[in-house]
């Protein structure tokens, strides 16, 4: 666990996340594209969660409703929602080995993309089947080196 976070590391990686949610993305790979925002949202949370909460994750969020130009509050609430769940076992979660957290960013990136889904199915959207969960997946997968890379950076940094 990290004690003291460092605000440059975390300010560049949310501004690197939200870029990256917005960026160009082949359009074959497009549904596969990680849920960046939702990772840095499982990171922040898990390791310092003194001082990134829900009300941070509903800004990021809500920034990321301004950038996808999705119903206001959709991602919000979702990201809110993940902030929340992460709280609620980040000292379980801490003995996890790397695997079982994969599995836990599936699980909790798996709900906020189906909440997500849900919220804009509601709204009108035309969009049927499973494939708004390959987004969870790939975060899943990508979790160990984001978490190994913001980890390093953290510590020669914070």
């Amino acid at each position: 666990m990290l004690s003291v976070i460092s605000y440059p590391v975390f300010g560049i990686s949310i501004l690197m996340g939200l870029v990256l949610s917005i960026s160009l993305f082949p359009l074959g790979w497009f549904e596969f594209r990680p849920e960046w925002i939702g990772l840095l949202v499982f990171y922040w949370t898990f390791r310092a969660p003194a001082q990134f909460g829900i009300l941070l994750a509903w800004i990021l969020g809500l920034l990321l409703d301004v950038l996808e130009a999705t119903p206001l509050g959709v991602n919000a609430l979702a990201m809110a929602l993940v902030a929340f769940l992460v709280l609620t076992i980040h000292q379980r979660l801490r003995m996890f080995p790397m695997l079982q957290q994969c599995v836990m960013v599936f699980l909790l990136l798996g709900i906020n993309q189906m909440l997500v889904h849900f919220i804009k199915q509601t709204l009108g959207a035309e969009d049927a089947g499973f494939s708004y969960l390959w987004p969870a997946l790939t975060s899943a997968i990508l979790w160990p080196p984001l978490c190994v890379l913001l980890d390093g950076l953290n510590r020669k940094l914070g």
